[in-house]
């Protein structure tokens, strides 16, 4: 009888619980995997949610050295803390980055009109950003950080000569395009860099970005 209870409260809570819950999945060099959400990365510095379930969560923070690396479920990607890259999606590829770079990692919502990274830069500073994920903007329309391909003019988005769907940034009144390119990003004038998607019409969106900024 108490198996039987166990089981039923399980399944209730498994239905109970929302998509927009799947846990991100951290791996320990120890072999210690905890589930939970990430927060951040900052140089050496990892922050990191554990789910703990109906209690509070807890945030470690751990070194960089400590963890192997982070699978997000909803995305289907990782980041690799051994890796060359840095950042999301397992390519590597580093984008001529400079060494000793800070980064942070963060979701960029498609329902929002523009994202607070937390940064602050000031004019003349290089920016990096490695972005994936999809986010749909209309009926049967599905696109990554690059947007939508042969994209028509819009006169509604933030950038009307741009990819529908594009991952852009803002800083003060200075709106640019960022896409899946991983090169380098100068920055004209100082301020809180924010991120958005480059959509006239956000309420009928879904999905996110993972984007990491190195800066």
């Amino acid at each position: 009888m108490t198996r039987l209870r166990t089981v039923i409260v399980t399944l209730t809570v498994t239905v109970l619980v929302p998509l927009s819950l799947l846990a991100d999945t951290l791996y320990l060099r120890n072999g210690q995997r905890i589930q939970g959400e990430l927060i951040e990365i900052r140089g050496s510095l990892i922050e990191f949610q554990e789910r703990r379930g109906f209690g509070n969560p807890r945030v470690l923070r751990l070194e960089r050295a400590e963890v192997d690396r982070i699978d997000f479920d909803r995305f289907g990607n990782s980041w690799n803390g051994g890796g060359s890259g840095g950042g999301f999606g397992g390519s590597g590829g580093g984008g001529g980055r400079f060494s000793g770079m800070r980064e942070r990692a963060l979701v960029v919502d498609s329902t929002l009109d523009w994202n607070d990274t937390g940064i602050d830069v000031r004019a003349g500073q290089t920016l990096f950003v490695e972005a994936s994920g999809q986010v749909r903007w209309g009926r049967d329309r599905r696109d990554g950080p690059g947007g939508e391909r042969n994209s028509p003019f819009n006169a509604g988005r933030p950038m009307p000569n741009r990819p529908a769907a594009a991952l852009i940034g803002r800083i003060g009144r200075d709106v640019f395009f960022i896409g899946d390119d991983r090169g380098p990003i100068q920055i004209r004038g100082g301020g809180r860099l924010e991120l958005g998607v480059n959509d006239d019409y956000l309420p009928d969106n879904s999905g996110s970005f993972r984007v990491t900024v190195f800066y």
